[in-house]
């Protein structure tokens, strides 16, 4: 009976300790976690887990997609559909940083972090849209000469236009970082947005040209062209909506400190699966869909011209004793003929 104290005082000590160590860990995490990954993991802020799984899945597909491009690389032979493999390839891995770069902003910020998001954010973007303007110029061609650029040619189009996006926000982080001695987390959501200015510029020339690509005489070609109008028009879109939520929705709602890495990382997501689903999916389709046989002979074709018809004889070469004896016959037929009529005539005269 004298052990019942000790006991019960060890048991409220346990619970005690328990409850204190879980008052600092979030629900849904272990115990040994860093503070800067707790919303891969907590329950209460469920967003964090949400974008990951989304991200992780976007990632997935993306390597899936590249991988059936290098399967199937050998077997592709024709022009149109070989040219484009390199700006594929590019687009491909822009998207798969996007789905990459989202986990940076369901990661605790810091120096690191923060830098390589104001770096990669444009850059990545500049990418994945001047890709698709390298598309729509291709596609335009096809529609109305049905040839397609050189395959160098439409790579070299994509790095010189990415690499003017590469400059500016090199040169702003050197300016607001090294030169002014900020913070790199200490900026303002519009002058991360003025940075961009590059990209939206490449937005609205993508959409504008994607336009064009549905005049031509070429018609196998236009339905890639609208696909890259619905991929352009969904872009602006979604642009349009994380800008009015990061510049004005958040401060109107009071949620600035907690909105903001949510607002663009769902951006970064829905960005990566319009261009999947409504662009690369498609494309890559199309790229190892092989070519239909020429010599083929469609009989569900009505667009097809109809066989000219013919004597049965001109189109069967007949045996020739049959033309032989079809030859007598005539003759015979002819003799007994003229033989009737010179009988009427005698008659006739007597």
């Amino acid at each position: 009976m004298k052990t019942h104290p000790a006991v019960v005082l060890l048991f409220f000590f346990v619970i005690g300790y328990g409850s204190s160590e879980n008052s600092t860990t979030s629900r849904g995490c272990g115990l040994d976690i860093f503070p800067r990954y707790v919303y891969l993991c907590d329950l209460d802020a469920i967003w964090g887990i949400v974008v990951e799984a989304v991200a992780g899945a976007g990632v997935l597909t993306t390597l899936l997609l590249m991988l059936i491009l290098l399967v199937r690389l050998p077997f592709i032979t024709e022009k149109e559909k070989k040219s484009p493999l390199g700006i594929h390839f590019l687009f491909l891995l822009g998207t798969l940083g996007l789905f990459g770069l989202a986990f940076a902003f369901i990661i605790q910020e810091d120096e690191a972090i923060c830098s390589t998001r104001r770096f990669l954010w444009g850059v990545l973007f500049s990418l994945c849209f001047s890709c698709l303007l390298a598309q729509a110029w291709r596609i335009r061609k096809l529609v109305r000469h049905g040839k397609s650029p050189s395959g160098c040619y439409l790579v070299g189009m994509v790095i010189c236009l990415m690499l003017v996006q590469v400059i500016i926000a090199t040169e702003w982080i050197i300016l607001t970082v090294v030169r002014e001695k900020k913070m790199a987390c200490s900026y303002e959501p519009m002058d991360f947005v003025m940075v961009l200015i590059y990209v939206m510029v490449l937005i609205v020339v993508t959409f504008g040209l994607s336009l064009f690509t549905l005049c031509g005489k070429f018609q196998k070609w236009k339905k890639n062209g609208i696909c890259l109008i619905i991929t352009t028009f969904l872009s602006v879109l979604i642009w349009v909506a994380w800008m009015t939520m990061y510049l004005y929705g958040n401060n109107e709602l009071k949620k600035k400190d907690q909105w903001n890495d949510p607002t663009l990382a769902i951006a970064l997501i829905a960005s990566g699966w319009v261009f999947l689903i409504f662009h690369a999916i498609i494309e890559v389709h199309c790229t190892i869909l092989p070519a239909p046989q020429e010599n083929t002979t469609n009989y569900f074709d009505t667009s097809q011209p109809r066989m000219r018809e013919t004597p049965f004889e001109e189109d069967i070469q007949l045996p020739r004793s049959y033309m032989e004896n079809k030859a007598f016959s005539m003759d015979e037929h002819n003799a007994g003929k003229w033989d009737r009529s010179l009988l009427f005539d005698i008659t006739k005269t007597v």
